[in-house]
């Protein structure tokens, strides 16, 4: 990384996907900031170390995407509170002291989002798949508008911690199979990987119906990915993908660094050409 004059890059694993470069390197154009901006692969044995060395060289911002978010937490120096009740940082910023500020844009880029799409309402009942980074990120958001979230994940242990954590933000409790008959949903979130969803097909089969609001925070540009592929073959009229998401958690990050808050939409429409 020493041959390399980065300001800010992604750091993640897989990364090839990621279309945070294009739209950091998008928002500087815009606004006349002259910072490079690139994607980095990097695995668990060595994250810290490359995150020290990009820090100690030219690094002045980061974003940090699956499955490092909670890893970033514990890099942190100083973490915001977003940060503290999520328990993940997906954004880190060098500050003048040279300490690494930890922060969690996920929950506000979500709910910029939802509003968007007008997916959002409160008092509903949410399911979300998936246990992750990016899930403790979405979750004490959503509970303030006073929702009340089912987790449904592989293992259920993880599931259930994120319950004894997040329970004194609100309503929050482990999927059980008995919920898919007396529980109307109003939204489903899948905050699983890419393709990850078939031990979930047949809970999901008596879950779906043809109000529910389908969001996937994954995204799949030209086309849809397999959750929402799934949920249209079974006749939900309401599916978005995460492209909103994306650029809306970017847009905060962006803000951190450089105490600019750049326009969303129109990143939203040229990435989607």
């Amino acid at each position: 990384m020493d041959n390399y004059i980065v300001d800010f890059a992604v750091f993640g694993n897989p990364i090839s996907h990621s279309k945070s470069p294009i739209v950091h390197n998008i928002f500087s154009k815009k606004y006349n900031i002259k910072k490079n901006y690139i994607s980095f692969l990097v695995f668990e044995k060595n994250f810290y170390l490359i995150l020290d060395s990009f820090f100690k060289n030219f690094g002045k911002g980061a974003n940090i995407t699956a499955p490092f978010k909670e890893n970033a937490f514990i890099y942190s120096d100083i973490i915001t509170e977003n940060a503290r009740v999520s328990g993940s940082v997906n954004t880190l910023k060098k500050l003048k002291n040279g300490k690494i500020l930890g922060d969690n844009t996920d929950g506000m880029g979500l709910l910029y989002d939802l509003n968007r799409i007008k997916f959002l309402k409160e008092k509903c009942n949410i399911l979300i798949l998936g246990a992750g980074g990016v899930v403790r990120g979405i979750l004490q958001p959503l509970l303030s508008l006073g929702n009340s979230i089912y987790i449904l994940n592989r293992t259920k242990k993880k599931a259930e911690n994120l319950k004894i954590e997040f329970s004194k933000y609100g309503s929050i409790e482990v999927f059980k199979k008995e919920n898919k008959k007396n529980i109307f949903f109003d939204l489903l979130i899948n905050a699983i990987p890419l393709g990850g969803i078939e031990d979930f097909s047949n809970i999901l089969n008596g879950v779906l119906h043809t109000k529910i609001n389908c969001y996937d925070i994954c995204y799949r540009l030209g086309g849809l990915t397999p959750f929402l592929f799934f949920c249209k073959k079974k006749l939900v009229n309401n599916i978005h993908d995460g492209i909103g998401m994306l650029v809306a958690q970017a847009a905060y990050s962006f803000s951190l660094w450089h105490n600019i808050f750049p326009e969303i939409d129109p990143i939203i429409s040229i990435l989607k050409k």
